[in-house]
This record gives C-alpha cells, sequence and structure tokens, in this order.
C-alpha cells in the first residue's frame, strides 16, 4: 500500500487505493501539484484582474486564467470529468471514482482551478449532454469548441416567477413554425450567461401545453447561440452580495428566439430524460468539489487558532475547549461527507447516474448543508474578519450556499431518498413475518407460551 497523496485523506485513501489504476494516480499527482504550485497562488492576481468598471465587467475576462489553462493541457489535466467508459469517442480514461479524488483536490481553489482544468460547471453537464445526446452536427459545432476550452455555456432551466423545482411547472414555450422552432420565455439564474465567452445556452422548455398531456413528456431541449436575436441579458443576479462576474448568474428574456429544428437535442418530448441524464453527475461534481471547499476553510481555521498572536482571556485559540470541539466536528463532517460522495460515484460507476440516483440524492442534500456548516466555524474563528473580504471564507460560504437549491433543492432530494426507503417497506414487513413465524415455532419447540411475538 503507498502512502496517500498530499490532500487526500490517509483514510479515503486506504479504502479506494485497490480501485485506484496507476495512471490515474499518476494524473492525480499532476493535479495535486497543479493545484498548489499555480492555481492557488494565481487566485489573487485572478480577482485582481476582473474589472470593477461597470462598462467592462462583464466584457473582459482575467488573462491569468488562459495561461492556466495553457499549463494544464501541457500536462494532460484536461477535460479530466469525461469518462471515457461512458463517452468513448470524446472521454478520459478514469472512473468517476477517481475523477472524485482529483475533484475534491481542484475544490481547494474551486474559482481556478477547475476551469482551468476545463472541469467546471455548467461547462461539464452541458458537454455530457452533447456528448451522450447531440447530433454530429451539433458536436462538431458546440461540443468540440467546448471541450477545446473556446467556448462557454449555460443551461437555462430555472424559470423566473415559477416554483421551477417542481420541473414540471416550467413554461417556456418551444413552438414549431415550418422547419424552425420558436422559443418565448423568461429566465434566471442562468449561470454564465454573462461571461463573454459564452456561445451556447441549452434551454429546457415546454412544447406541449394540451390539458391532457403527459407531464414528464411535455418538454424538449432546444440549443440556442448566445449571441442569437431576441436572446436579451436582463440583469445579473447576486448570491449573497456577489455578483460572480464575470461569468455570473442572469436573467435572460428568450423574446421569438428563432432556431432550426435540428437544435432540438435527442427529440421532442426528451426534456427531462436528458436533464436527469445531466443533473445526476452534475450534482456529484458539485459535492466532490464541496469536499475540497470544506478542507480548505479547515486549513485557514487551523492557522487561525494556533497563530501565536491571536490570544483571548490569555490563552491562544486552539487553547479553550469549543474551538478544539469545533475543529474535531468540521473533521468528522468533512470525512463523512466524502464516504458519501465516493460511494455514489463508485455507484455512477457501475450502473450510471440514473442506477444512483439514492446515492447521489444523498450526498447532494447532505454534503452541501454540512460543508456550508465546516465553513460557518471557520469564519467564526476568524471574528469579523471571516465575514470580510480578507479572507476566501465569506465567498467560499456564498457560493457552498448556492448548492443547497442548484440542481434542485435540498427538500427534493430528500423526498426523493424517502421515497426511496419506503420502497423497501413491503420486503420488509414480509421478512417481519417471517421471522414471527420462525419465532412461535422456536418457542413452541422449547415450551415457551408467548402470546405475542417480540422482534
Amino acid at each position: 500500500m503507498s502512502s496517500a497523496p498530499a490532500l487526500v485523506s490517509p483514510a479515503a485513501w486506504a479504502l479506494i487505493e485497490p480501485h485506484y489504476r496507476p495512471h490515474a494516480r499518476e494524473i492525480l499527482d499532476k493535479v495535486i501539484d497543479f493545484v498548489l504550485n499555480e492555481c492557488i497562488p494565481a487566485e489573487e492576481t485572478f480577482h485582481a484582474q476582473v474589472s470593477t468598471d461597470p462598462a467592462k465587467r462583464w466584457k473582459s475576462y482575467p488573462a491569468v486564467m488562459e495561461e492556466l489553462k495553457a499549463k494544464a493541457k501541457k500536462r494532460g489535466l484536461w477535460n479530466l470529468f469525461l469518462s471515457k467508459q461512458h463517452y468513448p469517442d470524446v472521454g478520459t480514461d478514469l472512473t468517476n471514482l477517481e475523477y472524485a479524488v482529483m475533484c475534491e483536490v481542484m475544490g481547494h481553489a474551486p474559482r481556478v482551478a477547475p476551469e482551468a482544468c476545463n472541469c467546471s460547471a455548467p461547462d461539464t453537464g452541458n458537454m455530457e449532454v452533447l456528448a451522450r445526446y447531440g447530433t454530429d452536427e451539433q458536436k462538431k459545432k458546440w461540443l468540440v469548441p467546448l471541450l477545446e476550452g473556446k467556448i462557454r455555456s449555460s443551461f437555462a432551466m430555472t424559470e423566473y416567477g415559477v416554483a421551477s423545482s417542481d420541473a414540471t411547472n416550467l413554461k417556456t414555450s418551444i413552438r414549431k413554425d415550418g422547419d424552425d422552432v420558436i422559443v418565448n420565455g423568461m429566465k434566471w439564474w442562468i449561470s454564465g450567461a454573462g461571461d463573454p465567452r459564452n456561445g451556447i445556452h441549452i434551454l429546457i422548455g415546454k412544447h406541449d401545453f394540451s390539458p391532457n398531456a403527459d407531464r414528464h413528456k411535455s418538454h424538449t431541449i432546444v440549443l440556442i447561440p448566445s449571441n442569437h436575436p431576441g436572446v436579451k441579458l436582463i440583469r445579473p443576479l447576486t448570491v449573497l452580495g456577489y455578483d460572480d462576474a464575470p461569468e455570473g448568474h442572469y436573467q435572460v428574456h428568450y423574446d421569438n428566439v428563432r432556431v432550426p429544428q435540428s437544435n432540438i437535442v435527442a427529440g421532442w418530448g426528451r426534456g427531462f430524460e436528458v436533464v436527469q441524464g445531466r443533473l445526476g453527475p452534475g450534482r456529484i461534481h458539485h459535492c466532490m468539489r464541496a469536499i475540497g471547499v470544506a478542507e480548505r476553510a479547515l486549513e485557514h481555521a487551523l492557522m487561525r487558532v494556533t497563530a501565536p498572536e491571536r490570544k483571548t482571556f490569555g490563552k491562544q485559540l486552539f487553547e479553550h475547549g469549543s474551538v478544539v470541539a469545533d475543529l474535531g466536528h468540521s473533521r468528522a463532517e468533512i470525512d463523512a461527507c466524502r464516504l458519501l460522495v465516493l460511494s455514489a460515484a463508485i455507484q455512477i460507476d457501475r450502473v450510471r447516474a440514473k442506477g444512483a440516483m439514492k446515492e447521489i440524492g444523498i450526498a447532494k442534500y447532505f454534503v452541501p448543508k454540512t460543508v456550508s456548516n465546516v465553513i460557518d466555524r471557520a469564519m467564526q474563528m476568524h471574528g469579523a474578519e471571516g465575514l470580510s473580504s480578507d479572507t476566501p471564507l465569506a465567498a467560499l460560504f456564498a457560493g457552498n450556499r448556492t448548492l443547497r437549491l442548484a440542481d434542485g433543492p435540498d427538500e427534493v432530494h430528500v423526498a426523493q431518498v424517502g421515497k426511496a426507503e419506503l420502497k423497501r417497506a413491503g420486503a420488509l414487513r414480509e421478512h417481519a413475518q417471517q421471522v414471527k413465524k420462525l419465532a412461535h415455532e422456536i418457542a413452541q419447540r422449547h415450551g415457551v407460551a408467548s402470546s405475542k411475538a417480540k422482534l
């Protein structure tokens, strides 16, 4: 057994090393070196290069990112998320389990490292949609430049004024008109829509408004070039005050947008099928990165409480029992989250995302909420400074809090897991009756009088 790589939990490594192939370990070592020695040191420059001029803030992009992308490509750290097992024509020879560890490492520099390796949302999910469902023409036009990192993309699902957590409520209309389709609707929280490099919006809308329509076959996916006539960026939205420029999260009006029917993905009425295929891996990628974020927050906490100059009531911070307890809680919670994510990754490798929905659902609602607790403790240990931009903690908290709503709110995932559990009730009841019968037979054989079989 080899020693655990830097930034990787020794306990987790002991569990997964037998499933980690030698070439994957080589890539992991490169990712760790890249994040530690290139991405984290570049964070300050990246943020400084985001223009504060309103006229330029959404028109330019930090130059340091292109330098990082070039370095990542040169090292072979590119498109690591796309498994060759599922996408043999464009994928990388990594399992979801192998990538999970790399994705956690990239989470230590969440704003920089994933994009530098072309492994950032929403592009990852969008590339999976095009790789799995796209036509040859669609792949050539949009998948290839996305894989090359030449353009960015958005996924347009959530709607303004609509309870979008129930996707059957979506009402952006997609209407046939000859050889074209016309799209009308107001979407918001469209991540990446403000990016000047954005080239394509993957939109889900409703095509069948008839009263008796199948609610789960009334929606369709269509590809809309971001600069197409009728695509109107209304306003950037903020997450707890952060606008996440220059990618941002935008409210977008699709006003009589006309595109050819050849831009339909997978066919009419397959919108929900495509969405579920996309969101499963995307949800687990978010969780993988979130664990890296939690580790980064805990590192900041450890450095803070052990700083010799930081004393309260005559003691260093780490000498207070409540601080030590909080550090222990954070470590335990991070390790628990990691095991959930690794379990889900293994299931995706075995039965793809559709067969791993329970494991994905558990991770998706448990990990972001738990990571928020870890970051919150780290902020508390920093006092008022933890709320400021002098540390990355406030921004990390805002970004992670978003995950409790992104790709479906916690409540949806909890309900999904609960429904999966209920399916076991019938078999459990049958087993209980069998146990009761056997208990009665054993009691009779031993001459034990029993009016009730206790389980």
